[in-house]
């Protein structure tokens, strides 16, 4: 249920083409949707200020496109993350118009429903190329949810000068969005040299001492810059929704 479904209940009540009883009828049936293998929450769009998202993983491709079909057809927007070629080919048959990002692993569709709703830029960057797939996702999120994005990719911490050449773009944005494997410097930099928020996201990316991501985890968990706030492990999507709801006009 949107905003915009319940004015059109609102005006049909206030014109007497609706009863009270199907007025409340109406709203509690949009709150929650059970197919048997997910309970979809459409009431997430008015607590939120965004539909629910699928993530894809240990999900069937008939499991996702049936969710991502009942989330099409409430009239939200689509964002499915961690989804595969399979995935989106079954999605596909429910929804036409889907695209698949390869590199973010995302699904999504009815585009036409994203509206500007940042406030500014907000600036994806990566320590490497390697952490591109997390960012991609991150910057998938934070465009669905209405935000201008931009990108510098592979300026860490092993070339400093790369980043440092770019501090027109850093003191430009709103809400920056940090990613990083290997040692997990980049952050710390990041934070030190600029006055608005930064996301921190560790990657799985390095050689066996990274621990799967776990130590650029504790070296962002551990920054000496001010402002640096960090999520989980490979976690692009939620950086990219972090990143917006700080960035969002209210």
């Amino acid at each position: 249920m949107t905003t915009t479904n319940i004015k059109d209940l609102l005006r049909e009540y206030k014109r007497g083409t609706l009863s009270e009883d199907q007025v409340i009828r109406s709203l509690s049936s949009s709150m929650v949707e059970s197919l048997g293998h997910a309970t979809l929450d459409h009431h997430r769009e008015m607590r939120q200020g965004f539909p629910e998202v699928i993530f894809c993983d240990g999900k069937t491709e008939g499991e996702v496109a049936e969710i991502a079909g009942r989330i099409i057809r409430h009239g939200s927007i689509l964002l499915a993350t961690r989804a595969t070629k399979k995935h989106y080919a079954a999605v596909r048959r429910v929804a036409r118009k889907a695209r698949y990002n390869e590199i973010a692993r995302t699904i999504t569709a009815n585009e036409h429903l994203v509206t500007p709703r940042g406030h500014g830029t907000i600036l994806v960057v990566t320590a490497g190329t390697s952490d591109r797939q997390v960012a991609e996702e991150a910057l998938e999120t934070a465009r669905m949810m209405g935000n201008i994005t931009e990108t510098l990719i592979d300026v860490g911490v092993a070339g400093i000068h790369r980043l440092l050449g770019q501090s027109r773009k850093l003191r430009d944005a709103s809400v920056i969005i940090v990613v990083a494997g290997m040692d997990g410097a980049l952050p710390s930099v990041v934070g030190g040299i600029v006055d608005v928020p930064v996301i921190a996201v560790p990657t799985s990316v390095g050689y066996g001492a990274n621990f799967g991501g776990l130590a650029p985890l504790l070296t962002m968990l551990n920054s000496c810059a001010a402002g640096v706030t960090v999520v989980n492990i490979d976690n692009g999507f939620g950086a990219g929704f972090a990143a917006s709801t700080i960035n969002r006009k209210r």
